[in-house]
């Protein structure tokens, strides 16, 4: 059963067209790939997905409610987080913090529970359990800037996983990560596969065709082939620009 949907997505900009006719499918308990050369429309898709951008045409659904042109934080609160390409985080903050404030019940505070915030325990006792579960466990009191590239990586995906979501992108995660941080990644994208739906843009075609059940090729702002990892790598087209070299 699909959950979430993109049908017939278009958006421009100027005269530039960037996403024509784009139609995406993810099925809940998924792990779903995006892949495409530099400029092919990847992460705009994924801003017309998440609500930074309204498509021109075409809808977004999400669990058969139409969610098209909503803003980001009502998307979220429909069960929908991402991760973007640079990293967007609190530094001078501690990682549990970072992790605190983006709990939907500390949100929902505003201003008015701020003062509060030290006092709540069990906020901190939930953000340290989402930081044991992206592997950053004892890291609760380091701050953001002290964190390794790779930690600081986990760190943004707890970010995501403490907004409660049901579908989680992930913008090029492995992006800047060596072999040993890729391959934590690929461990951690395997064990929060049990509970979230998860979808990557990624260039990293070993990591992408190692875990996931369908991959979207985009290309020119359309998809030209979409399936199966080993489908894809007998797929003509890919073969031939070499992103089935994987």
């Amino acid at each position: 059963m699909a959950l979430f949907e993109a049908r017939n997505l278009h958006k421009r900009f100027g005269d530039r067209v960037v996403l024509e006719d784009v139609s995406l499918r993810f099925d809940e308990g998924s792990v779903s790939g995006i892949m495409g050369p530099n400029g092919a429309g990847k992460t705009t898709c994924f801003n017309v997905l998440t609500g930074q951008f309204a498509p021109d045409r075409g809808s977004v659904v999400m669990d058969g409610e139409d969610i098209t042109g909503l803003a980001p934080h009502a998307i979220t609160r429909r069960g929908v987080a991402r991760s973007f390409q640079a990293i967007k985080l609190f530094d001078q903050e501690a990682a549990q913090d970072n992790v605190v404030v983006a709990l939907p019940r500390i949100r929902a505070r505003a201003r008015n529970g701020w003062s509060d915030l030290a006092r709540d325990t069990a906020a901190f006792d939930e953000a340290a359990s989402i930081l044991a579960s992206v592997g950053l466990a004892g890291r609760e009191r380091t701050r953001a800037s002290d964190l390794s590239y790779g930690e600081r990586r986990a760190l943004e995906i707890a970010l995501a996983l403490a907004t409660q979501p049901r579908i989680v992108f992930l913008d090029e995660p492995t992006s800047g990560l060596g072999a040993d941080g890729t391959a934590r990644l690929a461990d951690l994208v395997e064990a929060l596969r049990r509970r979230y739906t998860i979808v990557m843009i990624e260039h990293d075609m070993r990591f992408l065709f190692r875990l996931a059940d369908r991959i979207d090729v985009i290309h020119w702002g359309q998809v030209i082939a979409s399936g199966t990892p080993d489908a894809l790598r007998d797929n003509a087209w890919v073969q031939r620009s070499m992103l089935g070299a994987a």
